[in-house]
């Protein structure tokens, strides 16, 4: 499968996921607002998704899949899928153990995430028992992503990147049947997290066996240990943690320093990060996955040439799908906002807050989805090492102005300092790569990236005249406020692809002829 198809089912999948995630947080705003039962369930929400994407998706992937993609190239499926088996049983031990001290120190831990609480009693207690009830998640998320590295590296994207669909409409389901058995509306949801934990492993289960891919954890766990393969795993999943899980790193620094600002705060800071999540999440992420195993393979096949042009087609994609993304978010983000979040406890002075908010997160989006097509090519050589250096200096330049722009701007500082950062990060792996010979832009590429970023910059311009005429005619409401959106997105689409044609910024002919192919290939 192309890098371009790969992308496309992944980010596909992932879109919709990300709608019916923006469905969810609408049923939790209406039900718990922005006070302080919605920052103790936003802590209890992202305590096991921080871990999820540190250990799960982000270092264990990262080792994982290039380990078991190059195993495939050179020892078979049989192999292959006999050190998955090892791997699982690791990953099994280790997630329990981790799960179980968690849940026994969780009034430690909540006092470290969110030391804000300290002087609200009922908040803090609050806190703790969501978080216990949420981060059982861990465990069974960690087994969905390894069987989604085992689908990915078979090129089978589609059943990974739809698994979260199930966690968004288990919750939406909990918010109306567990709610009302429930102390409160946040105890209910916190419950339909778990169960989701369960569906999604349940789901990809099937989803291997479809591929008749059966793995059993091997037992002996005493034994593993000493195999040599699993020793390489545990060193590249080591240094992993930090490398591959930096964004969540900032962003749970984020929620602890922002719970030193105020009630609502946090809430604020979640909501935009969510919409930050579309684009970040459906395009970084999509380019992410597709890229680390086809990388790999191209690497351990010795074929660098192909290595670098799938690379420069990583960041191209990226580039053209996120900045005008970026514009779009910068320029509509309070009329988004509104749309999506005010409604039952959600106030219209939330909604102000959180589009700053969503404004600031925006001007870093390419940046980080340009980082999650870099990182990859370290992955691919084994290099796990690396990114951690960067992404120390990326943890302490977030600290830093963390604490210096809270003082002056509170939480929109804290949105500022995520984006600084990750400027610093893209500079860091552009140099990186460069200095090492794995790969740097060439001309081509340059030009290209330039005429994005000037059409996207000019349909933003557009669109901003525009939605100035017209708002200030419309009435108030929901309806016309989502036709203004429609209107508006359309306009912005037809601007940026009559100017993409114009600069040659698109091939659509290329695109066609990929779709007609792939239709050929469906009906025959």
């Amino acid at each position: 499968m192309s890098l371009f198809k790969s992308i496309a089912t992944f980010g596909g999948f992932t879109l919709i996921s990300r709608i019916t995630g923006f469905l969810r947080d609408m049923v939790l705003a209406n039900l718990l607002g922005a006070g302080a039962m919605a920052d103790a369930f936003v802590v209890a929400f992202k305590l096991p998704n921080l871990f999820r994407s540190l250990f799960a998706e982000g270092a264990f992937t990262s080792a994982f899949v290039p380990l078991f993609s190059q195993k495939l190239v050179s020892d078979g499926r049989k192999k292959s899928l006999f050190f998955a088996a090892q791997a699982i049983a690791v990953l099994i031990v280790f997630a329990a153990l981790f799960v179980l001290l968690f849940e026994i120190f969780m009034p430690w831990v909540v006092d470290i995430l969110a030391p804000g609480f300290a002087g609200d009693a009922d908040k803090m207690s609050l806190a703790v028992v969501l978080c216990r009830i949420t981060f059982p998640f861990l465990f069974f998320i960690s087994i969905v992503s390894f069987q989604g590295g085992i689908l990915n590296s078979f090129e089978k994207f589609a059943a990974p990147a739809s698994a979260p669909i199930i966690l968004n409409l288990t919750m939406i389901f909990s918010a109306f049947v567990l709610v009302p058995f429930m102390p409160t509306a946040a105890h209910g949801i916190a419950l339909g997290i778990t169960i989701a934990g369960i569906l999604e492993m349940l789901y990809l289960h099937f989803a291997l066996r479809k591929i008749d891919v059966r793995i059993h954890p091997y037992i002996h766990i005493f034994k593993i240990m000493h195999n040599p393969e699993i020793k390489m795993l545990f060193k590249r999943i080591a240094p992993g943690v930090v490398g591959a899980g930096i964004y969540q790193i900032n962003m749970m620094v984020d929620t602890i320093i922002v719970s030193l600002v105020g009630t609502g705060a946090i809430s604020w800071l979640y909501y935009a990060n969510r919409l930050q999540q579309l684009p970040l999440g459906v395009i970084g992420a999509a380019i992410s996955v597709a890229l680390l195993p086809i990388l790999s393979k191209h690497l351990k096949a010795g074929d660098t040439v192909q290595a670098q042009s799938t690379q420069n087609k990583a960041i191209e994609y990226g580039l053209l799908l996120s900045f005008p993304a970026a514009v779009l978010l910068i320029v509509l983000a309070e009329p988004i906002v509104q749309l999506l979040f005010q409604h039952g406890k959600f106030l219209s002075s939330d909604a102000r807050q959180t589009a700053l908010a969503v404004m600031a997160y925006s001007v870093g989006l390419p940046c980080y989805v340009m980082v999650k097509a870099l990182m990859p090519n370290f992955f691919a050589r084994g290099d796990t090492v690396t990114p951690v250096k960067y992404s120390a200096v990326v943890f302490l330049t977030n600290l830093t102005f963390n604490l210096i722009l809270m003082h002056y701007l509170g939480h929109v500082g804290i949105a500022c300092a995520t984006t600084i950062a990750a400027f610093v990060s893209l500079l860091q792996y552009i140099c990186g790569l460069k200095k090492r010979g794995f790969w740097q832009f060439d001309r081509e590429l340059i030009k290209k990236m330039l005429k994005i970023v000037f059409i996207s910059l000019l349909m933003g311009a557009c669109v901003y005249g525009v939605d100035m005429q017209i708002a200030p005619l419309l009435p108030a409401g929901k309806l016309l406020l989502l036709i203004r959106l429609a209107v508006l997105g359309i306009f912005a689409l037809a601007i940026f692809l009559i100017m993409a044609k114009l600069f040659a910024v698109i091939n659509f002919n290329d695109i066609l002829n990929m779709m007609r192919r792939k239709h050929g290939q469906t009906t025959k």
